[in-house]
């Protein structure tokens, strides 16, 4: 009895930018007819940084002090759910499988997708950013422009671990069991409940390494200061460069199908 084997994926692929439009077009489509995803990614971090606003009613000096921090955080960890549950749903269908088939490269396919997760990446953390600062009344020093730059590239490095997290995943409950694993000592550690330089020494040694320790401090940046800060420039690198760095092993990594 003979066993049906896959093709193999041909490999070194170059990126083509008419593939991943292409690919990051079909998410669009299929994101727009899931009303339940748009509002997860649109509407919960609004109403999380909205309830935060009326948790401390009393005490405005809190919400600002933390507002800003969790403008930040609450994109990340909404697209790191979203992006390794979706990209999984892709593989477990056999969506994945039937892509990978055609012309179309790993590369193609990470890239499109996050290109897809990081225009909804942008309206969520625009969004987020207006009824934050115009709204609620957070006070910040620096432009506001700024807290959207950190916002978006927070979400999209949630886009990126998600996408990463993914290919070790059977099942969409494995997917949500990452969480804690990925997502929460960051949470613990970024200084966001206490300063970094306050921590245990191996403790303040292992945020130094995690990426969203720097979308804190970058978000805390702008809090503090008006002006551009040497500061807030290696934050933003250091978000973006971790971000980047994700997606290619991402690619690398990604699995036609769940074993």
């Amino acid at each position: 009895m003979t066993t049906r084997t896959a093709p193999p994926v041909p490999t070194g692929r170059p990126l083509t930018p008419s593939r991943t439009a292409a690919t990051a077009a079909r998410v669009l489509r299929q994101l727009h007819h899931d009303p339940r995803t748009i509002a997860l990614l649109l509407i919960v971090p609004v109403a999380m940084i909205t309830l935060l606003r009326y948790v401390f009613d009393g005490a405005p000096d809190t919400f600002d002090g933390i507002g800003a921090s969790l403008l930040g955080i609450f994109p990340l960890i909404t697209m790191f759910l979203v992006t390794s549950i979706a990209t999984l749903r892709e593989r477990t269908s056999g969506t994945l499988e039937r892509l990978l088939a055609l012309p179309l490269g790993k590369g193609d396919l990470i890239a499109g997708y996050a290109l897809a997760f990081g225009a909804i990446a942008v309206v969520q953390s625009a969004l987020a950013t207006a009824v934050s600062v115009w709204l609620l009344g957070l006070d910040v020093m620096g432009s506001p422009w700024l807290l959207l730059l950190v916002a978006l590239l927070d979400a999209l490095l949630g886009t990126a671990l998600g996408l990463f997290v993914s290919a070790f995943a059977a099942s969409e409950f494995q997917a949500v069991q990452f969480m804690p694993a990925v997502i929460f000592p960051q949470l613990l550690l970024c200084g966001l409940f206490v300063p970094r330089d306050q921590m245990h020494p191996v403790l303040e040694a292992i945020s130094d390494v995690l990426p969203m320790s720097y979308a804190v401090d970058g978000m805390n940046q702008v809090l503090h200061h008006s002006d551009l800060t040497g500061d807030f420039l290696r934050d933003i690198a250091v978000v973006a460069g971790s971000g980047l760095l994700v997606l290619c092993l991402g690619a690398i990594t990604l699995r036609r199908r769940t074993a």
